[in-house]
């Protein structure tokens, strides 16, 4: 377990409310994902809510999608392609856009037919990113809602949605095997220090089968795995409302048990000015630093069955990449970002791409 000292000793926040508050309040132990949650979403104090500084070089990380246009020009390949096969869905909506460069080098790349067929809906729930989106898109051509069932609900449940490192970033359940069951890590604060401690897994039996890493006895002792809740209770929130489309995810992860291969700590970690943090440093700068997880494609495909829709096989970024732009081969040879995102022993293997249909 760790025990971590406050990043900033007069100031304690509270794990009951994510608020400055007296030492005496903030005993109270929480699960990591309730932690996590309140760290990263608090509308007052939270990373995305308020503090987030900006995406890019002066930011805390750099998404792929503000590497070049080569990711936006890929979307809009697939997204072509999607709408030559569904073509009475004229929607398209990012969630969770970054600053809106992946919009704005998508809607580029479309051309000015294809754009005047299409309506493009953004969904952001956080002020700052919205406000810097706008910046980048101007605000004139694109539409934006602060949750995806309002966006599924203007376009009658009719549209192509994409998201690019959004499911990375939402909070999960830490679970350790000590040996002979699975737990989950619970944390408090006390005397400056975060302390961890270990509880029964607050996820049933009846539930467990959701999620793949809980399926078998890890070969290392003790494994860390986190577990998608969050993630999915966020798919079932909207999914009824999804009724006619294709949904693409790239994010950073792997199907399991690859995930965890050779990690035995897990995958979590916390960026604070592009510096990546680890073990007890996750628990400093709450509220100051993002926190994030890689992403386990094989629960998204059974959670998305279960949703009634279906599913492409998982390809690399790469082999999206190669896919859906024009004149990769020849590209990729002259433009150093696009050797980037598709580096066979960096991004372009690192990042997956999922596409998920619906049709209701």
């Amino acid at each position: 377990m760790f025990n971590v000292r406050g990043a900033d000793s007069r100031a304690i926040y509270s794990p009951l409310n994510c608020m400055i508050t007296s030492e005496s309040d903030a005993n109270e132990a929480v699960p990591f994902s309730e932690w996590m949650r309140r760290a990263l979403f608090d509308p007052q104090r939270g990373y995305y809510a308020r503090q987030i500084r900006t995406v890019g070089r002066r930011g805390d990380f750099t998404t792929s999608a503000g590497i070049g246009d080569a990711l936006g020009e890929a979307v809009a390949g697939w997204l072509v392609q999607e709408f030559k096969n569904t073509p009475d869905v004229r929607t398209v909506i990012e969630v969770g856009g970054g600053d809106g460069s992946l919009m704005r080098s998508l809607r580029h790349a479309l051309g000015f037919f294809t754009r005047w067929r299409l309506r493009f809906f953004m969904v952001e729930s956080s002020p700052v990113l919205q406000t810097q989106q706008k910046a980048t898109l101007g605000g004139k051509a694109v539409t934006w809602f602060d949750d995806l069932p309002a966006a599924l609900e203007a376009c009658g449940g009719r549209a192509f949605i994409y998201h690019n490192e959004l499911l990375d970033a939402f909070p999960v359940t830490l679970a350790e095997w000590d040996g002979s069951a699975w737990r989950e890590v619970w944390l408090s604060w006390k005397g400056g220090l975060w302390i961890e401690e270990l509880r029964a897994l607050s996820i049933g039996a009846e539930e467990r089968p959701e999620f793949s890493a809980l399926s078998q006895q890890p070969s290392v002792f003790p494994q860390r795995v986190e577990l998608g809740s969050a993630a999915q209770s966020w798919f079932r929130g909207w999914a009824p409302k999804w009724n006619q489309g294709a949904m693409l995810t790239l994010d950073y992860g792997d199907e399991f048990p690859q995930l965890y291969h050779r990690q035995p700590r897990g995958t979590l970690r916390a960026y604070l000015l592009h510096e990546r943090l680890t073990g007890a440093s996750v628990y400093e700068n709450m509220g100051r630093q993002d926190i994030t997880a890689d992403v386990n494609f094989t629960d998204l495909l059974r959670w998305g069955e279960s949703c009634g829709w279906e599913a492409s096989n998982i390809e690399t970024q790469r082999e999206f990449l190669a896919r859906y732009l024009r004149r990769f081969e020849q590209r990729i040879g002259q433009d150093q970002a696009l050797r980037f995102l598709a580096d066979e022993h960096g991004a372009g293997t690192a990042f997956r791409a999922l596409v998920q249909r619906a049709q209701r």
